[in-house]
């Protein structure tokens, strides 16, 4: 499970192996969520409303990355890092 961003204490992975739709997982202490990629909505879990806020505009602005990274994912390839909200 590549982490693929860090910022304000929010951890950003991609797992390898997953089903669609194309979604990433963000967690913070103990919360844990999957954002869709498509939609920009959480789809499961849940996330504090200020981090979910941050993580949702972080994915607004690197949803082309987060697209591409699935995609390398998907053929089992190295994820690369996408830059962290500041």
């Amino acid at each position: 499970m590549p982490t693929i961003s860090m910022f304000l204490g929010i951890i950003i992975r991609m797992y390898y192996d997953e089903h669609n739709p194309p979604h990433f997982h963000a967690e913070y202490n103990e919360f844990k969520a999957s954002i869709d990629i498509n939609s920009l909505e959480i789809s499961e879990g849940s996330l504090p409303t200020k981090q979910a806020k941050m993580v949702l505009g972080w994915s607004a602005l690197h949803q082309e990355a987060l697209l591409a990274n699935w995609k390398l994912a998907e053929n089992g390839e190295t994820l690369f890092k996408i830059k962290p909200l500041e």
